[in-house]
């Protein structure tokens, strides 16, 4: 009901804002001069409502994403670039906490490795990192952050002040806590039809003692757990809790992510086929879908066609990451009214073929 509700409204608001944009191009033929100063200062307001009510009523058409309700996980790893590409993964760490904090959403680091200290004061480059937003709908808000993000800039070791292009890849699971065993459901582990079900028995566990920073308890206690989802060869290692137990539920939840993505993505391929024959565009994980440019202060997303040059208020996750945001689940809304169409003109075909025989 809520949906309908939604698509009522929209409809209402483009109607109602079509009515005022007749009546004001009525007044500019006015014999008064006043009323038609007054008509050609509210034309253009009247038409940016319309363009909202065309974007409210795309939107309200796409059925809810079926893990849109979910808190979820940001898992951001540094792809090519070396070094630079390690401190710009720590950047977007840092953008994606800030946002976070200034909209409400709760946040915990559940992995973070980091390689070794780089020269030019710069600290050490970020290896992975996995951001739990435990916030119910974070998916649906953060959902249009995956992909390649790539950045260029001077890097701090730098010696001849050449630019530099790096890539980060971020990527953005669905999340549920560890106890929704269930009796069955979209969201039970225990239900063999449900995304996040995972058989015990296709996974091997490794346990081994944890790397790196901790004191002597890293050397001495097999803390680290790894996970190894054998059909899909994926691989989940966690250890940054002391205690083995910890470590293992953490990899767990992790893993089931992954699984519940990958599943969803084989069955949104066929979908993906129809959508690039309809002139959509693939939301892949694999897609570059925006640039940070330090030295024009622009950042760019690929997909929406959306630019501001605003970089330090987007890397702190200011209002102008908001406005980055929008325009990316506008082209969201956009694509998936164009994979609505081309299913619905698919399923016409297929059905005015069987007509026929």
């Amino acid at each position: 009901m809520g949906e309908i509700a939604a698509t009522a409204a929209a409809i209402k608001e483009y109607d109602k804002a079509q009515s005022a944009l007749q009546e004001l191009q009525s007044l500019l033929k006015s014999s008064d001069k006043e009323l038609r100063e007054l008509a050609e200062d509210d034309v253009e307001p009247t038409h940016q409502t319309i363009q909202k009510a065309e974007t409210d009523l795309k939107s309200s058409l796409v059925p809810v994403h079926p893990f849109a309700h979910l808190p979820c996980l940001i898992e951001i790893r540094p792809g090519a670039g070396g070094d630079e590409a390690g401190l710009f993964a720590g950047d977007l760490l840092r953008m994606y906490e800030g946002y976070c904090a200034r909209v409400g959403l709760r946040t915990s680091l559940l992995k973070h490795e980091t390689g070794d200290e780089i020269g030019g004061g710069t600290g050490a480059h970020l290896q992975e990192a996995i951001l739990e937003v435990d916030s119910p709908g974070a998916y649906g808000i953060l959902r249009c952050e995956a992909g390649v993000h790539r950045v260029q800039r001077v890097p701090a070791t730098e010696t001849k002040g050449r630019t530099h292009t790096s890539a980060v890849s971020v990527l953005v699971l669905p999340s549920v806590p560890n106890d929704s065993g269930g009796e069955g459901g979209e969201n039970s582990f225990n239900d063999p039809k449900s995304d996040y079900y995972v058989n015990s028995s296709d996974v091997k566990t490794d346990v081994m003692r944890a790397s790196g920073a901790g004191g002597q308890h890293v050397n001495r206690t097999e803390s680290a757990v790894r996970l190894t989802h054998l059909p899909t060869n994926t691989v989940v290692a966690v250890q940054e809790s002391r205690s083995q137990h910890a470590n293992r539920e953490q990899a767990w939840r992790i893993l089931r992510s992954r699984i519940a993505q990958m599943k969803r993505e084989e069955r949104e391929e066929e979908l993906i086929k129809l959508r690039r024959g309809a002139g959509a565009g693939k939301v892949g994980r694999e897609n570059k879908v925006r640039t940070y440019n330090w030295s024009q202060q622009r950042v760019s997303d690929h997909r929406s066609g959306f630019d501001l040059r605003n970089l330090d208020d987007v890397m702190e996750g200011g209002e102008a990451l908001d406005k980055i945001m929008d325009s990316v689940r506008v082209w969201q809304a956009e694509q998936e009214v164009l994979g609505l169409v081309a299913e619905e003109e698919e399923k016409a075909k297929q059905s005015t073929m069987n007509g026929k025989k």
